[in-house]
């Protein structure tokens, strides 16, 4: 899918010491994370996303970033800065490593090893350089600062960027909790040291921008899985993300209040706990982890936790719930799932609960428990920020478009000006002149699809033709025709999938598919191209007239 801009045309070239800013994911959308910022010939990356398929995008394993917009200029990236290991923001780091591998990859010492990890299995071995919260950094053009932000896995980032064209703070994910587990709050203290000095550009995470107050602290999740375990007597299987460290831990220690053993499911949840335990961000009691060959053994007195928590269709918990998992689920069962819905996955998540419910297991989620707080900032949060920060200009990011206007309204009730609020989309080209933000023009910013190993070659049309063939079923006609007389001399051979079984039903347009024939060859109609298409309609206007069908119609004409 490309995103369409017919109001904007292409941005003029960027003056000297102007500051342009290009997102090529994550605005308009959950997911797929990028954004180019250029200043005097070079470029700085935050964020390289992907977005998981939705239903209506069959066969489709990720969509990356468009690296379009770059890939003439990869020689003029000076790094890349990953505000945090989610697969929303750094999935898509292996495909721009295939295009130049030795970009630099900037981030805080868990979100490196989440992505050295993932890299690993891409057989690529990145240049890499740790930083930490409160640290500055030259990076070529771009002074940099890290400030420490509160979120759904420890350290977070949000980057403080400044140029010869102004400041600009880009939050990434975050929140405000005031318990976190890991006693590491959002550093509202550097937030409004910056806005003193002066945040010309407030870059702020919009995800539950619509979602008013504040959000529940990670603290309150833990009564509710004590009490979920204690009225537990068989198995107890929870579902989360593979980065959910925080969320995680909670689990590991109420199944050890309940002298219950754990065991991860599935191969990032198994590696990302590994690499976690190893940096000391998950605290792991002595013999509390056993193998996941070994769960049978155990009976009941066991905790499962594995990935699957959005649906996903060949995750740990879609196959135990329908039965294609070594693990079985069934009566008495307590299956958890830990994480909120991200837009899109609600009817894989639905299916799921539905099959483990079917096999007699009781399924908490987050609309009849407390099992998951977001990781982040609500309404009440977001107009705190604002407040603190007094930002110039604002530009809401990461969110649908529901978010970013939400977003946009909070801004601008904080005092922000309604012309300095920013409301783009992937593509859109925003420039920080002299301290001064506005939107100048578009570029072309499109879908990449990644399906199986072809990355990019699956285009919207071809989707399209998915979909119709899943939906609507398949029709082929195969004529053979002598080509100097245009004489029928075989067929019409029809033949039909996902559409109907009884061959009869055929017959009348066979008729009407000859008499077509003859009257485009009477008529002057020749070549192969041509007739196919009067097969093409002839099939089509019988089979949308008479069966209300609309299926994919494949004529074949040999001439011979």
């Amino acid at each position: 899918m490309t995103h369409a801009h017919p109001e904007y045309s292409l941005p003029p070239e960027l003056p000297k010491d102007g500051l342009r800013i290009v997102a090529l994911g994550g605005l308009g959308e959950i997911g797929r994370n990028m954004t180019v910022f250029e200043h005097n010939g070079k470029l700085l990356i935050v964020d390289v996303g992907v977005l998981f398929p939705e239903e209506n995008q069959p066969g489709i394993d990720l969509i990356l970033p468009d690296f379009s917009y770059i890939r003439h200029r990869l020689a003029d990236v000076e790094a890349v800065i990953l505000t945090h290991g989610h697969e929303d923001h750094i999935g898509a780091v292996p495909y721009l490593l295939r295009e130049r591998g030795d970009i630099k990859i900037i981030g805080s010492k868990l979100t490196l090893a989440f992505i050295t990890e993932k890299l690993k299995e891409h057989r690529i071995t990145p240049l890499t350089q740790e930083v930490v919260a409160g640290e500055k950094l030259r990076i070529g053009e771009f002074d940099c600062e890290f400030v420490a932000v509160n979120h759904s896995i420890p350290d977070s980032l949000a980057i403080a960027i400044t140029t010869k064209a102004g400041t600009i703070l880009h939050t990434g994910d975050f929140k405000m909790d005031q318990l976190p587990l890991d006693g590491k709050l959002t550093d509202l203290r550097t937030f409004a040291r910056l806005g003193q000095e002066g945040v010309d550009l407030f870059m702020v995470d919009s995800t539950n921008a619509d979602v008013p107050g504040f959000v529940t602290s990670e603290a309150e999740i833990m009564p509710v899985l004590d009490r979920i375990f204690a009225s537990t007597n068989r198995r107890i299987i929870v579902a989360s993300f593979a980065s959910h460290i925080h969320r995680i831990q909670q689990v590991l220690d109420t199944a050890m209040n309940h002298n219950r053993k754990v065991a991860f499911i599935g191969r990032s949840m198994v590696r990302n706990m590994r690499v976690a335990e190893e940096l000391g961000y998950l605290h792991v009691p002595p013999s509390l982890i056993v193998e996941s060959k070994d769960v049978d053994s155990l009976g009941d007195n066991v905790v499962l936790v594995c990935t699957g928590s959005q649906g996903e269709p060949l995750a740990a918990l879609s196959r135990m719930a329908y039965g294609d998992h070594n693990i079985k689920v069934g009566y008495g069962d307590t299956v958890i799932l830990a994480s909120s819905l991200i837009p899109g996955n609600e009817n894989a998540v639905y299916r799921v609960i539905n099959e483990l419910t079917r096999r007699g297991a009781k399924v908490v989620h987050k609309s009849n428990a407390l099992v998951h707080v977001s990781g982040h900032a609500a309404a009440g949060e977001l107009l705190y920020c604002y407040n603190i920060v007094k930002p110039k200009h604002v530009l809401p990011i990461h969110g649908e478009w529901r978010h970013l206007r939400a977003n946009g309204a909070i801004a601008k009730s904080s005092g922000v000006r309604s012309e300095n609020v920013l409301l783009a989309e992937d593509g859109v080209v925003v420039d920080l002149i002299n301290h001064k933000a506005s939107i100048v023009g578009a570029v072309p910013c499109g879908y990449v699809y990644v399906d199986g190993s072809s990355i990019g070659d699956i285009s919207d049309a071809s989707l399209k033709d998915r979909r119709i063939l899943g939906e609507e079923g398949f029709i082929s006609v195969v004529v053979v025709i002598e080509a100097q007389t245009g004489k029928i001399v075989a067929g019409p051979d029809i033949h039909a999938r996902g559409f109907a079984e009884d061959e009869s039903l055929f017959d009348e347009v066979r008729e009407r598919i000859v008499e077509s024939l003859v009257e485009a060859v009477v008529s002057g109609v020749t070549g192969s191209h041509q007739l196919s298409q009067t097969v093409r309609r002839v099939v089509g206007k019988w089979v949308g007239g008479e069966h209300r069908r609309r299926p994919m119609i494949v004529p074949v004409v040999i001439e011979v």
